[in-house]
């Protein structure tokens, strides 16, 4: 099966223990997640599926937004409610409106780092494996981009957010600086996925829909049309000599007249047989052959 799922994962299970449940209903082994959700995180899971994972490239910049709570008095070691604390609790002494003061600092393009406890490869290794054996983290700072940060509801020392933040972004780590920031640490305790890229809540279907859907056949069919993803590329369809020049390699010329970069090549309505790159012209050279 080739396509693309958006699910609404549930609290309490990895981004991978949800593909394995997309690999038993569908039958389909290669299945790859556009942006890993912890655990505790629920919403917006995209996954590509089948000879799909091939355009993961094309989508790994997207923004990611959320909403969420966030505990002030200490920090924990995950940076989230699954941790251990981390210090000994400290009252928080800000209102609401001064901790809005402190958010707006993360407000941008600023350097974050990223959770010891967490996906972030060190030398080929996660670091949350890392941090379970009791080994040194020595995660770097990275450079992300945080469009939105606002704290928008609070109750005693938990306050409500929704943020928006470039690929590569923690919300674990916002909610801890700002914790730092405020001089009483904090953490994570609810977070939810509600826009991935293009994809958003009201395209998500539950684990439970998608198996009922794959136990009738009807999956493919409930996925979005191939034409409407990656809707930054025009489409247009190749004829069969055409699409076979373009499954073996080879430059074509193709009735495009857009100027865009890149373009998804089709034969006949759905079935995306590669994304083209404009050399000149039309002349379009395959860059990713789906098949």
């Amino acid at each position: 099966m080739n396509g693309l799922l958006v699910l609404d994962k549930p609290a309490g299970m990895t981004s991978h223990d949800v593909v394995n449940r997309v690999r038993r209903a569908t039958g389909e082994k290669s299945i790859g997640h556009l942006g890993t959700l912890d655990p505790m995180a629920t919403g917006v899971l995209p996954l590509l599926l089948g000879k799909w994972t091939r355009l993961a490239q094309f989508f790994s910049n997207a923004e990611k937004a959320y909403t969420g709570e966030i505990r002030f008095g200490f920090a924990t070691d995950t940076y989230d409610a699954e941790g251990e604390p981390a210090a000994s609790p400290r009252p928080l002494t800000q209102t609401l409106q001064e901790l809005c003061a402190l958010a707006s600092r993360f407000r941008g393009e600023i350097e974050q780092m990223p959770p010891p406890f967490s996906a972030k490869k060190i030398n080929g290794v996660p670091a949350h494996k890392l941090a379970r054996a009791g080994k040194e983290v020595p995660v770097k700072p990275a450079r992300v981009t945080v469009n939105r940060f606002e704290l928008i509801e609070m109750e005693g020392e938990t306050v409500r957010f929704v943020a928006e933040v470039s690929a590569g972004g923690y919300i674990r780590s916002l909610a801890h600086d700002l914790g730092t920031a405020a001089g009483c640490g904090a953490h994570l305790t609810e977070l939810r996925r509600t826009r991935a890229g293009v994809f958003t809540f009201d395209q998500a279907m539950s684990l439970e829909t998608m198996e009922a859907l794959a136990a009738r056949g009807e999956l493919e069919a409930a996925l979005p049309h191939p034409r409407t993803v990656l809707s930054e590329m025009p489409s247009v369809t190749a004829d069969l000599a055409t699409a076979g020049r373009l499954r073996n390699g080879m430059a074509v010329n193709l009735p495009e007249f857009s100027n865009a970069p890149l373009v998804k090549v089709f034969e006949g309505q759905r079935h995306l047989i590669a994304i083209g790159k404009r050399i000149a012209g039309t002349l379009m050279q395959p860059i990713v052959v789906i098949g």
